[in-house]
């Protein structure tokens, strides 16, 4: 009955020479190593314009240029086929201000440069009734500007008239994959 326990022990003795970086338990068996879980990289809508929480300068505004941010997108999650966009101002008096309302934006899109939309992407309709970025214009106070960037397993459809906001996000229900938000602040002076 030795035999069988000296060729167990010699058996266990060559697992654990062969495999050098796994570790082993006190009873002397050797227990493998387990690979690092890979951590999941989170998708992030910044500005090299403004940090989050900060404030967004005039020149975003209608007390300057009124050119849209620069924008950053990273972390983009596998699967992604389109990107939308949307700023909005939910300290506005009576309802929430639509800024900007973009869509089916390339997923490989990495930068929206100042002042411009990404090509081939879609605009929606502002509260302003029109297409294309306003950018903040509080009547009174500080207010906060929310950029939420979508990820999305589908591009949109193609919509008869340029969507609003609630059109784009009945359309965006069950598709996305995940968000970003970058928000920043302004007060008139």
């Amino acid at each position: 009955m030795k035999r069988p326990a000296v060729l167990v022990c010699a058996f266990t003795l060559l697992l654990a020479a062969c495999a050098q970086q796994d570790e082993v338990s006190p009873n002397g068996v050797s227990v493998p190593t387990p690979s690092p879980i890979p951590t999941p990289i989170a998708m992030e809508l910044t500005s090299p314009a403004f940090t989050h929480g900060g404030a967004i300068p005039s020149r975003y505004t209608c007390d300057g240029e009124d050119l849209s941010p620069p924008l950053r997108i990273s972390g983009i999650p596998e699967g992604t086929q389109s990107l939308a966009l949307i700023c909005d101002d939910p300290d506005a008096p009576g309802n929430t201000w639509n800024h900007w309302i973009l869509f089916n934006i390339d997923p490989a899109t990495t930068e929206i440069t100042e002042g411009t939309e990404p090509p081939e992407s879609a605009g929606g309709t502002n509260s302003w009734r029109r297409i294309g970025y306003g950018g903040p214009c509080p009547p009174s106070g500080t207010h906060r500007y929310f950029f939420k960037l979508f990820a999305l397993d589908a591009p949109l459809p193609r919509f008869d008239d340029p969507p609003t906001k609630q059109e784009l996000s009945s359309a965006m229900e069950g598709h996305i994959l995940k968000q970003a938000e970058l928000m920043g602040v302004y007060q008139r002076q």
